[in-house]
């Protein structure tokens, strides 16, 4: 699968390059307006400085051109003029050689004169501008990053309350108005898709609820049509007692229908269970003579005291599903059933026990009906082998 950076993160690090970006701008503003603020200056000292002295020579004054550690002028003939600043053009240049170096060539009344000043102080404070701008940079994208994180989060409660209220929503469909609690933005929008949603899931339980409904009908209506006809046949003397045997085992397939009916019905229903205190013994004694459906079978042992929290019809269906493999299998024995809580310990010891149940799986009953009626339950059944069998009805 595809690793995928959280929305919250993904909103924290846009803020951060927004905020390296904005930083990175403004740094850039402020450090090209400080270099010109430096050419700006030196040319008006330079300038300056070029045209008093020349007008004062043009005047005929005797004046010495200024030779100080920061300040240096010189004509253009003169000796002790540096060679590479002769060949400059008019105007202020920064020396290749040393940038703290600007030198002013102008044209004045009394010729071209060359001003050399040394910005050393000023190129200084260019660098420490540097190195701050360079921590305001990393600042400020930290500082958005945070920013985003704690604004991000704030932005996304409504959307983490929709989804904490759609968690909380029943596995049974039900209508819901989620998009009446938020603005009529892009949250507003995805809230009322899963209204909408809701609503279809609403209306296709209701169809499936209705057409079970018609199902039960349907299918109840021939299954007492062939009860009833079995019954009359059984009743009648002239039955021969290879009839009245064959009659028997279709009375058996009817009643397993009709309890796999009643098993389907129970397990597709939405409603929520409705659990009683149950008395185990005769939970367990219902379970085992609906499992028989009538016909001989292994000798009873019941151990039961107590009660169990269960919805009592689910209950007795779920149980006569698991008992029947056990308790219609070939041979005598005994069929012992044991209540502890919170389990049910169902075991069939044959005295021959002729062919063994099906094989399945560990868990489960071998039956998608009474699986799902299990999970409907809240119950698990497990297999220990083809004998033996354990229901359990609760944690423990």
């Amino acid at each position: 699968m595809r690793w995928r950076l959280p929305l919250r993160w993904r909103f924290a690090l846009l803020a951060t390059l927004l905020g390296l970006l904005l930083s990175g701008l403004a740094a850039l503003v402020l450090m090209r307006a400080a270099y010109d603020d430096e050419y700006i200056v030196s040319r008006e000292i330079l300038r300056g400085q070029a045209e008093d002295y020349g007008r004062r020579l043009a005047q005929g004054q005797s004046v010495q051109l200024p030779q100080t550690q920061r300040l240096r002028g010189y004509r253009l003939h003169d000796p002790a003029l540096p060679h590479a600043y002769a060949g400059f053009p008019l105007g202020v240049h920064e020396d290749p050689a040393d940038p703290d170096t600007h030198v002013g060539v102008f044209d004045t009344a009394a010729g071209r004169l060359v001003f050399v000043i040394d910005l050393g102080d000023i190129e200084a404070m260019e660098r420490h501008m540097r190195l701050l701008m360079g921590l305001i940079i990393g600042f400020g994208a930290l500082l958005s990053g945070w920013l985003g994180w704690v604004f991000s989060g704030i932005a996304l409660r409504p959307l983490q309350a929709l989804a904490r209220a759609v968690d909380a929503l029943p596995a049974q469909p039900q209508p819901t108005r989620l998009a009446d609690a938020l603005s009529h933005d892009a949250l507003g929008r995805l809230a009322d898709a899963i209204d909408r949603y809701q609503a279809r899931l609403v209306a296709a339980d209701a169809r499936e609820q209705a057409f079970l409904a018609d199902a039960s009908h349907e299918l109840r209506t021939p299954l007492a049509v062939v009860q009833g006809a079995l019954d009359v046949l059984q009743d009648d003397p002239a039955t021969s007692p290879a009839q009245q045997a064959r009659l028997a085992r279709l009375a058996r397939g009817a009643a397993d229908m009709r309890r796999l009916l009643e098993a389907m019905l129970a397990a597709a229903r939405r409603k929520p269970l409705r659990g009683e205190r149950v008395a185990a013994a005769a939970l367990l004694r219902q379970a085992a003579d609906a499992a028989l459906a009538g016909r001989p079978g292994p000798t009873l042992e019941l151990q039961a005291d107590g009660e169990l929290e269960a919805a009592p019809a689910e209950a007795l269906l779920l149980l006569a599903g698991v008992l029947r493999p056990l308790a219609q299998a070939d041979g005598g024995g005994v069929l012992r059933l044991h209540w502890q809580a919170p389990r049910f310990l169902l075991q069939r010891e044959a005295a021959d026990t002729g062919i063994a149940p099906a094989a399945r799986a560990d868990t489960g009953t071998g039956s998608a009906l009474l699986d799902r009626l299990a999970q409907r339950l809240g119950w698990q059944v497990r297999w220990e082998d083809a004998w033996r069998v354990v229901v359990v009805t609760g944690p423990g």
